[in-house]
């Protein structure tokens, strides 16, 4: 069961400030304790606009990461940037994000980074909104890692290697307190269709053992969104009935995008887990009014009762601008309250 009834959450990712992207392409002309200040600013801001929305569950909008998983390529060794795989002009696709060359073992001998995250915002937040802590699970996190055909022979070698490497970042984000996470998945549901569901299910368990019955576990479920594209097939029939067998508290997944495609398929993850409907479209300037959200949970109560319900963003907001994102928070959550 939810915390609160038609629970207000969000992904993982806000905006950047303008200034911050700008810093962020131009770090040589900052010294250390500038690059802390930045950081530190923009996770303040992400909080507040959060905070002022009026949402139940917030992040620190991932404000240290150039892309929700890639940017943790940084924390690992044996992997080297592939230019020459990225198609550099054209209409912005998946194949123009950055690759790596795999080589040699992968480690993570400082681990991830999601743990000095979720203490920073454990240090800027004000009290009352629950802190919740993202990081990509493994399948996702090798999306960009190209095998070398020796240490690791294909996508399935390299996720299991990078499968201790999550679950210990997992272990440390449960030691440090914190009381709720995401394992964001985005790729098992866009190839869900092709793929051994089973064995994504195996993979993702193993995975977030470590926190099962310590945090609230959640898992986030789209279709790729890459500059407002998407990537996989988007269908939720391939995942059932695998994908109910994840080990989490809450699973959340793209609607709005979709114009609420497959609604009533949301009843069978309900039976099993609380579900975080995406009521929210990011990838679309039409911004949402709150007679809209309220008419979209209506549509979702039919099938997900309200003490299970979770209303959210269809996935991360760093690919929409801030003050669209500022204006959708704050009609999803007051579309909410009124619904309550």
């Amino acid at each position: 069961m939810q915390p609160k009834p038609i629970r207000t959450t969000v992904i993982g990712s806000y905006p950047f400030p303008g200034w911050l992207e700008f810093g962020s392409n131009n770090l040589d002309q900052f010294g250390k304790a500038d690059i802390q200040e930045m950081i530190d600013d923009a996770v303040s801001i992400a909080i507040k606009d959060q905070v002022d929305a009026g949402l139940d569950v917030i992040t620190d909008g991932e404000q240290t990461r150039i892309d929700f998983n890639l940017s943790f390529y940084g924390f690992l060794k044996g992997l080297q940037p592939n230019h020459d795989e990225t198609r550099k002009f054209g209409p912005p696709a998946h194949d123009q994000r950055g690759k790596h060359s795999i080589i040699a073992p992968l480690t993570a001998p400082t681990g991830l980074g999601a743990v000095e995250e979720y203490e920073r915002l454990v240090r800027l937040a004000p009290k009352g909104p629950t802190l919740k802590a993202s990081i990509p699970g493994p399948y996702t996190l090798s999306g960009r890692m190209i095998p070398d055909g020796k240490i690791y022979k294909d996508r399935f070698d390299i996720t299991e290697a990078l499968l201790p490497l999550v679950r210990d970042e997992i272990q440390r984000l449960v030691e440090a307190g914190c009381k709720e996470i995401t394992v964001d998945e985005p790729s098992m549901s866009c190839y869900a269709y092709k793929e051994d569901t089973k064995r994504f299910v195996d993979i993702f368990n193993r995975t977030v053992a470590p926190a099962v019955g310590k945090s609230r576990l959640s898992t986030h479920l789209c279709f790729g969104n890459f500059k407002g594209r998407p990537v996989g097939f988007r269908k939720l029939h391939p995942m059932l009935p695998d994908f109910l067998d994840f080990t989490v508290d809450e699973i959340h997944i793209e609607m709005a995008n979709r114009e609420f495609d497959e609604l009533p398929l949301l009843a069978n993850f309900a039976e099993k887990m609380d579900v975080a409907v995406g009521i929210i479209d990011v990838k679309n300037y039409y911004i949402e009014t709150v007679d809209d959200v309220k008419h979209r949970i209506k549509q979702v109560l039919q099938y997900v009762p309200a003490e299970k319900l979770a209303v959210a963003p269809d996935c991360g907001l760093s690919q929409t601008a801030r003050w669209a994102a500022k204006r959708k928070l704050a009609a999803m959550c007051q579309g909410a309250m009124d619904m309550r």
